[in-house]
């Protein structure tokens, strides 16, 4: 999973020219808060879903079907990117599904998905076009699920989210994380993606990562070539992004500020690569 940094889509991309290698200043990336900005990753959702959404469907289904199947009020998809989590949740629930997702070029591709469903199921989904805190939602779900995106979060942002989850689940709803590495890496990693065929082109890619002061450097290399991907090079892209390392037990600490407490591993319906906490019958900030 995160922890070997090459099982998972890397978000939060810093928005530069597509042709050029880039060395950005974390002050580019966030605003005050360390939130993303809403459409950086034009060039990332291109081969986002091409390179790895079959092992990312896959793994959504393992790590969340459980507790997204149990949902009564509704299910929050917290950064629902091109829609993976929400598509499951729509088909292993039957309660309404609140997609969060601000950048544009990931919410088209969801969009897209949402278009192609039955009009029965497209009515139990609403697709939110800007940060949770901005959706300002209140007890509309009893499950959410923050996949691929903790990580991405500088940790000032990480703990601003905490609160808006709180206000958006009921007493006792469940939250699913997926936890970001624990630590820095020791060395830099290289994982190249499988390629894939499109007709007479053949899409492939690498990502690279690296410890870089308190941050994690990840750096992907996307690449489109000709005659079936024996022919040249047709196009390159380079973008890097940045992910925070947290542990469990500091993740722990912050959301226990928030009312969070870790559900009974001997309940836990995920693995050690989800945080499952829960929320106290008091609700967020002590209201019921």
């Amino acid at each position: 999973m995160y922890t070997s940094l090459v099982d998972a889509p890397i978000k939060t991309p810093i928005k530069t020219p597509i042709e050029t290698p880039i060395e950005t200043p974390i002050e580019t990336l966030t605003d005050d808060l360390g939130r993303e900005r809403q459409d950086d990753y034009a060039i990332s959702a291109e081969f986002y879903d091409i390179l790895q959404a079959e092992r990312d469907e896959a793994r959504v289904r393992r790590l969340y079907r459980g507790h997204v199947g149990s949902a009564r009020l509704g299910v929050l998809d917290v950064g629902a990117g091109t829609g993976r989590v929400t598509l499951m949740s729509l088909m292993e629930s039957r309660v309404a599904v609140h997609a969060v997702e601000p950048a544009r070029s990931m919410r088209s591709p969801l969009m897209t998905r949402l278009a192609a469903l039955p009009a029965g199921l497209r009515m139990r989904v609403t697709v939110h076009p800007c940060t949770l805190d901005e959706a300002a939602l209140r007890g509309v779900a009893d499950v959410a699920v923050c996949h691929n995106t903790i990580a991405c979060l500088h940790p000032a942002a990480r703990r601003a989210l905490w609160p808006a989850v709180a206000e958006a689940l009921v007493p006792e709803g469940v939250l699913l994380v997926q936890l970001p590495p624990a630590r820095l890496p020791l060395r830099e990693t290289t994982y190249v993606f499988p390629a894939q065929r499109v007709g007479q082109h053949e899409y492939g890619g690498l990502m690279r990562s690296s410890a870089d002061g308190n941050r994690i450097r990840t750096r992907f290399c996307y690449w489109v070539r000709g005659e079936g991907g024996a022919g040249d090079v047709l196009r390159e892209h380079t973008e890097t992004f940045w992910m925070w390392p947290a542990s469990r037990a500091e993740l722990i600490g912050e959301l226990g500020e928030c009312g969070f407490a870790p559900v009974p591993e001997r309940t836990e319906r995920t693995d050690r690569a989800v945080l499952a906490v829960r929320l106290g019958p008091m609700g967020a900030f002590g209201q019921r």
